[in-house]
């Protein structure tokens, strides 16, 4: 997937149900994981992502800035983000609990 034609999302549209269900992609475009729900608003909000399982059943749920994802609308208007973690860095991560 070309990400360079995409438009990039603007802060204003760091909203939970704009992010919800998204895409993350990582390095050499493989599919890690997808936005499981937000903490926070913005820029400085933590993403929550489902990593891993199959159909969501399974995947691990860990936290990244919302600084190290870039969201982005592709053609269709779906919203997908872009990060340079891998899926095994984010399997490694501590398991995101609700407080």
């Amino acid at each position: 997937m070309d990400h360079s034609k995409h438009i990039r999302l603007a802060d204003s549209d760091l909203t939970a149900v704009a992010l919800d269900g998204a895409t993350i992609y990582g390095p050499g475009d493989d599919k890690i994981g997808s936005v499981s729900h937000l903490h926070g608003t913005g820029p400085s909000a933590q993403v929550v992502i489902d990593v891993g399982g199959f159909l969501g059943i399974g995947a691990k749920p860990v936290a990244v800035p919302m600084h190290e994802l870039e969201f982005m609308r592709d053609e269709d208007g779906d919203v997908h983000a872009v990060t340079s973690w891998t899926k095994d860095q984010l399997k490694a991560m501590p398991e995101h609990a609700e407080p």
